[in-house]
């Protein structure tokens, strides 16, 4: 089903599918005389809650990413993404402020499979992405989050060999912030740091933590727990999650900048995490996604690690790394599993 918001009489179209339904109640809910939506966070770092959100602040949003990528009206759009998140529920607002038609296609990890024809813009999942190289080309602006974009990935986006006037990015947001409030290229130039929106201030907090001051998106100064090197007043580079830190014999080791490193060498899901030890306080073990395989741990030895402590002093192999519903990973879920 494709809506054009330029010229939309909701109550003429007959929604088919559950999605389409979901989508269809978020509407009414949208166009209702309350003044807030309802928004549901992930649970990827703790219990799931749900706030509300007030939709001016979520139009200012709107308008910050369709004039960062040049969205005009009448634009493509596609949803595939699950409404009950606000990542699902911006996409539709986008749609709403710019007057974009926008297509919804069921959440999966493929929802490019029945596209056929070129979009302007696109927000995707790294799972999504990575299981619809093929049909990438099709989408002029796309945006991934929900997760870190892994250098596994990076590298199979760059081989594609995609038009150079497609554009792909690295979000960095959260529910607070109301989708993200800045984005990395990925394609065609890979960059190394975040950058901000133009109504957007960032500093350092005395931990090193990321603070965001976005008037147009929270009343209130936000006190992230994200380790960070702030390179000016638009530009961030990400280290890591300060509750993710692993301090080992004294050391503290950002898991994601070595989890990076590995997977631009070996295919698998991998993620590092500090076991409780008697003599390092936390010693560093790895979880890889998949069989065991003595040729993926040949090619993690091979690595060429920064510091010889980096070096993860045990390595297990899982089946499935445990997901919350919108395909982060739980490493809450995980350390119980360990």
């Amino acid at each position: 089903m494709q809506l054009n918001f330029n010229n939309l009489e909701i109550n003429n179209l007959c929604p088919q599918t559950e999605f389409e339904k979901k989508v269809f109640f978020f509407l009414k809910e949208w166009w209702s005389d309350s003044e807030t939506v309802k928004v549901q966070t992930s649970g990827s770092t703790g219990i799931p809650k749900i706030f509300d959100i007030e939709k001016r602040k979520m139009i200012s949003s709107a308008e910050m990413t369709c004039d960062f990528l040049g969205l005009k009206e009448e634009n493509t759009a596609l949803i595939c993404l699950p409404v009950e998140y606000i990542s699902g529920k911006m996409m539709v607002v986008r749609s709403v402020a710019r007057k974009l038609k926008l297509i919804i296609a069921e959440p999966s990890v493929s929802p490019l499979k029945q596209l056929t024809e070129k979009i302007d813009f696109c927000a995707m999942t790294p799972l999504q992405v990575e299981n619809s190289l093929d049909r990438l080309y099709l989408i002029e602006n796309l945006i991934i989050g929900g997760a870190a974009v892994s250098e596994s990935l990076k590298k199979m986006i760059a081989e594609k060999g995609l038009p150079q006037d497609n554009r792909i990015f690295e979000t960095y947001g959260m529910s607070e912030t109301l989708s993200h409030i800045g984005l990395k290229q990925i394609f065609p130039q890979a960059e190394d740091y975040f950058t901000v929106f133009d109504s957007v201030e960032i500093s350092e907090d005395e931990r090193g933590c990321l603070k965001i001051y976005a008037p147009n998106l929270n009343d209130e100064v936000l006190h992230t727990n994200d380790l960070v090197e702030v390179i000016n007043e638009k530009q961030f580079r990400f280290l890591g999650r300060i509750d993710h830190v692993i301090n080992s014999g004294g050391a503290k080791i950002f898991p994601e900048q070595l989890e990076a490193l590995v997977k631009k060498k070996i295919p698998n899901e991998a993620v590092f995490l500090g076991q409780e030890d008697d003599t390092l306080g936390q010693k560093i073990i790895l979880i890889v996604e998949g069989t065991e395989s003595q040729d993926i741990i040949k090619k993690i030895s091979e690595i060429q690690f920064e510091k010889n402590f980096h070096r993860p002093k045990d390595i297990i192999f899982i089946e499935k790394i445990p997901r919350t519903p919108n395909g982060k990973i739980s490493r809450i879920e995980l350390k119980k599993m360990i």
